[in-house]
């Protein structure tokens, strides 16, 4: 019977997927000073520790409250999880990054991939752990990726292992001179 066989292999490649782009989105902060972490890098306000604590907060409600495993924790409202105050640390937010993480591993742990759920906020409440994990791996996959372009912005560091400056900034050259020959024509 291949059933369990691939839900067990559909729930463990989504669930590895989403440990490497936790730990991701956590170096984008490193060596950085906490105005930069902070600092609204675009004119909604996105920064790198409120993108941390945005998805912090949400996988805590999305593997908590959906499954009737509420995170032990207080959870920010919503509205407050984007940005993160002049008094709430680096290490708190990157501290309830990963307790967030152990309780949605607890929880994708105990749970069947096809383990009902039920979202309220959603056009179609009822789902599964598997729409779950979908979900909120593409979140993540989703704001990592704003989180490389604010790096980049602040440092010009870029994830990119075996590509250094010279590369970045021949390719770049290569790309304006295509862009201004296409606008010419």
């Amino acid at each position: 019977m291949l059933g369990p066989v691939i839900d067990d292999f559909a729930k463990e490649y989504l669930h590895s997927d989403l440990r490497e782009i936790r730990e991701a989105m956590l170096r984008k902060l490193d060596g950085l000073s906490e105005y930069d972490i902070r600092r609204p890098l675009t004119s909604t306000g996105t920064n790198l520790l409120g993108l941390v604590k945005h998805l912090a907060t949400w996988e805590a409600r999305y593997f908590g409250e959906v499954f009737g495993r509420p995170f032990p924790e207080a959870v920010p409202e919503r509205g407050t999880d984007l940005w993160a105050t002049e008094h709430e640390t680096r290490g708190e937010i990157t501290g309830f990054y990963r307790r967030v993480w152990a309780h949605s591993d607890a929880t994708i742990a105990a749970l069947d991939v096809d383990a009902p759920g039920h979202v309220p906020w959603w056009p179609r409440p009822d789902v599964k752990l598997f729409n779950v994990l979908v979900h909120i791996l593409t979140e993540t996959n989703r704001h990592a990726g704003h989180a490389d372009i604010l790096r980049e912005q602040l440092d010009g560091t870029v994830d990119a292992p075996g590509k250094d400056a010279a590369f970045w900034e021949a390719r770049r050259a290569e790309i304006d001179r295509a862009a201004r020959t296409a606008a010419r024509l």
